[in-house]
């Protein structure tokens, strides 16, 4: 039995997946996912455990559109600091922060494959990222300025285990921002909202148009308030 070469990830994100515009970011393009792009072949062919991570960076989500649509509207935000963009999914997040002239970025994806994406992601935008696979939330946060983070409250666990790393962030004099349309683990009395932007989501073509997301500051539990 002939057994199949394994797959270059790289490879095969730019033959199967179009780069374009972003969704409300037409000054970024990114690989995205489309119904011909075969990713399930891409997500089989990793390691063990790699199928437990569903292709999020491949699609287009509000919290990190919401995210870069703000750095690049508002550069004051990140000009001349150090950002984490936390769950980077397609690095959009952090390609934005450096567009609006962050020092540096660095971006935080748990998944393999996603982490390839982002440094194609970078280079078709001309940009330099620096990419981790590791689970930062697991950890003291690294030496930041801003943490970035996109659409990581739709699993209770995951949020709890984002909110304590954010408190941890907080304490370490680290600003916390958050893009996030509103979904089911959003801890609203942490949360002051500072922007919002219509901003198309996954599953937008299904469910109608476009919604309003929001970019919030997290803020200490002692000072937090109801967005």
């Amino acid at each position: 039995m002939t057994i199949p070469a394994p797959l270059d990830p790289a490879a095969f994100i730019e033959k199967n997946l179009k780069l374009q515009p972003a969704p409300a970011l037409p000054e970024i393009r990114l690989y995205a996912a489309h119904s011909g792009s075969r990713l399930r072949r891409l997500v089989e062919a990793g390691p063990a455990g790699a199928a437990e991570h569903p292709p999020y960076w491949a699609y287009h989500w509000a919290g990190g559109t919401v995210l870069a649509r703000h750095f690049l509207d508002r550069p004051q935000t990140v000009a001349g600091r150090r950002v984490l963009d936390l769950g980077a999914g397609s690095g959009v997040v952090g390609i934005a922060a450096i567009k609006a002239g962050a020092a540096s970025a660095l971006a935080a994806e748990i998944d393999g494959n996603g982490c390839v994406a982002i440094g194609l992601n970078a280079a078709a935008n001309g940009v330099c990222l620096a990419v981790t696979g590791k689970d930062l939330t697991a950890n003291e946060p690294p030496d930041v300025d801003l943490v970035a983070v996109g659409d990581l409250f739709y699993a209770r666990d995951l949020a709890l285990a984002v909110t304590a790393f954010l408190d941890r962030c907080l304490t370490a004099g680290i600003e916390v921002l958050i893009g996030d349309p509103g979904r089911a683990h959003l801890p609203h009395a942490r949360l002051r909202r500072i922007a919002e932007y219509a901003v198309p989501d996954f599953g937008d073509a299904v469910r109608g148009p476009a919604g309003a997301s929001a970019v919030y500051a997290f803020e200490p539990e002692t000072a937090g308030r109801a967005a």
